[in-house]
């Protein structure tokens, strides 16, 4: 039963359908066919950290599927090659993958749309035409990938405070500086990196930094180490080191020194995204979470009669519910034309934090099943509670929020 108000396009509830099924039958089924490799550490990554050579073809088989039959490609704009759906299809769609894969398949699921982290998207947007055809074309059939290079050891939160440099060089320019928590890093064929051009621009906020796509195989780029996080013997973050660089003409995004806007949309982008997961991801530990208490029994009936186990988890549907309508709108938002800065800035918070609770009552409901890893609730806090700091801490959105307030943009 629908618990929207308003209709969702065809459109997007055709598409949204379509990649249910091919979710099943691609995702899922292959993650329970080679369900051992993606459940035991020891196997899915190699002893430096990175995801072992047989995962990594898995998961380019998903991206390779998903965009012969379009939904890789659905919201990447149209003039690169995608059938640029928008917004409030993004959202949609990547809410019901992260709802249907909960922990159990996530990894793989989060290769059946394009990211903009790892693959084609409106960032890429402004290519020049021989980059295109040389690193934009093998992305959108799913081959290869990208990372996104922004964050440095000194510059999270404040993605303006960035050390790279790119000094000139005869037609082109030389990276040098480090980057941090990049991720895909450690298996991208790319990068994107941004880099200061004008120091004195760039000194007082007004410009200064440039985009590069740039090949990670060439001489200077180097992966420093995985960054392993929560005690997992692996991951998917990179610490990255340029030195001299080589980045040719063609290979600069956009517009010299005006590229820090690129990096801005990548990040809107993300901030949709990790709504989007977040109410997935709850509504996912829900559903767990209400049927396991119709079935588990205690003082001779079922928790499910208990108020004390079964409010907790009325509050966090309440609060999911909410959170599901923030993210829809702040998409319709964008898909119109509104910068949305307060309302997305909105829905990515509430989102994260809704769906930590919804968890963690989850937990609470299931006992000491809560914790194991066959139901798989850990698996999801430890994913989203790294969300609560990605593309914009949830402090930062709330002075983002603010700021929009007192700048006299107060309808909420």
């Amino acid at each position: 039963m629908a618990s929207i108000g308003f209709d969702i396009p065809e459109e997007i509830r055709a598409i949204r359908d379509a990649i249910e099924a091919f979710v099943r039958t691609e995702v899922i089924a292959r993650h329970e066919k080679h369900d051992r490799l993606f459940t035991d550490p020891r196997r899915l990554y190699q002893e430096d950290g990175r995801i072992c050579d047989e995962a990594l073809a898995i998961l380019r088989d998903v991206r390779v599927a998903s965009a012969k039959l379009g939904y890789f490609n659905m919201c990447v704009p149209e003039k690169i090659g995608g059938a640029g759906m928008g917004r409030l299809a993004y959202y949609v769609v990547w809410e019901q993958i992260y709802r249907m894969c909960g922990a159990h398949h996530w990894m793989l699921g989060n290769y059946v749309v394009s990211h903009w982290a790892f693959g084609p998207s409106a960032v890429l947007l402004e290519l020049t035409d021989q980059a295109r055809e040389e690193m934009l074309a093998p992305m959108l059939t799913g081959e290869k990938t990208m990372c996104f290079g922004m964050s440095e050891p000194g510059a999270g939160s404040d993605a303006a405070m960035l050390k790279t440099r790119a000094v000139a060089d005869g037609d082109g320019w030389r990276l040098t500086g480090r980057k941090l928590w990049i991720t895909n890093a450690p298996y991208a064929d790319y990068i994107i990196v941004f880099a200061i051009t004008d120091p004195e621009r760039a000194a007082v906020k007004k410009g200064g930094i440039s985009a590069f796509l740039v090949p990670t195989d060439s001489s200077g780029f180097k992966i420093e180490s995985v960054v392993r996080m929560f005690g997992q013997i692996g991951g998917d973050e990179g610490a990255v080191v340029l030195d001299n660089v080589r980045a040719e003409p063609h290979q600069l995004v956009g517009t010299l020194h005006e590229g820090f806007r690129i990096g801005l949309l990548g990040v809107s982008l993300g901030r949709i995204y990790n709504a989007a997961r977040s109410v997935g991801f709850a509504r996912w530990a829900l559903d767990l979470a209400f049927e396991y208490a119709k079935i588990r029994e205690s003082f001779d009936q079922p928790i499910s009669e208990y108020q004390g186990v079964t409010f907790p988890l009325a509050e966090s549907a309440m609060e999911v519910h909410a959170a599901h309508l923030m993210g829809l709108n702040a998409a319709m938002l964008l898909d119109g034309g509104h910068r949305a800065i307060k309302e997305l800035s909105m829905a990515k918070a509430f989102s994260v934090e809704v769906c930590l609770r919804a968890i963690d009552r989850a937990m609470q409901a299931h006992g000491a099943m809560g914790f194991t890893n066959e139901v798989a609730l850990a698996e999801a806090w430890k994913v989203v509670r790294t969300v609560n700091v990605a593309d914009g801490t949830n402090e930062i959105l709330r002075r983002t929020i603010v700021q929009r307030f007192l700048r006299g943009d107060t309808e909420i």
